[in-house]
């Protein structure tokens, strides 16, 4: 099972990602308050996040920031950040707090979907080695 957060407070585009993304992830939340994005996050324990970078406070930065520890808490979240910004020190600066990709908009529909589908097939391999190791350190225990 899939589940795709995206959060960007222009509901257009939230609905474009949506309907790009509607055949290829199971299950999908949005938010366009940037505010709600924690609770959201924490509720929905989401395999990828598609996020826009510039919202009203908090701007996706700072969520980059705050989200950092439930990320690692979960393992392997990846995170697509999404802007009209064209400039490096926004792509930098979203890859420096852990972004795992960025794409600028308009969006591309086959490189939406292809960057999700990627990143999700990596969060699904990282979570079944560490059910494997889960196993290996249980049978380890046990012998």
């Amino acid at each position: 099972m899939s589940k795709v957060l995206i959060v960007d407070d222009d509901p257009a585009n939230v609905e474009l990602l949506r309907r790009y993304l509607e055949d290829s992830v199971d299950e999908i939340r949005c938010v366009t308050e940037s505010r709600l994005v924690e609770r959201a996050f924490a509720d929905f324990e989401p395999d990828l996040i598609l996020l826009d970078l510039h919202m009203p406070d908090p701007d996706g930065l700072e969520l980059l920031r705050r989200l950092r520890g439930a990320r690692l808490s979960m393992g392997f979240v990846p995170v697509i950040v999404i802007t009209a910004d064209l400039g490096h020190v926004a792509r930098n600066s979203a890859l420096i707090l852990g972004a795992d990709e960025f794409m600028t908009k308009p969006f591309d529909r086959a490189e939406v979907v292809l960057r999700v589908r990627n990143l999700l097939r990596t969060r699904h391999l990282y979570v079944e080695l560490v059910r494997a190791n889960e196993i290996l350190r249980r049978r380890a225990d046990e012998g």
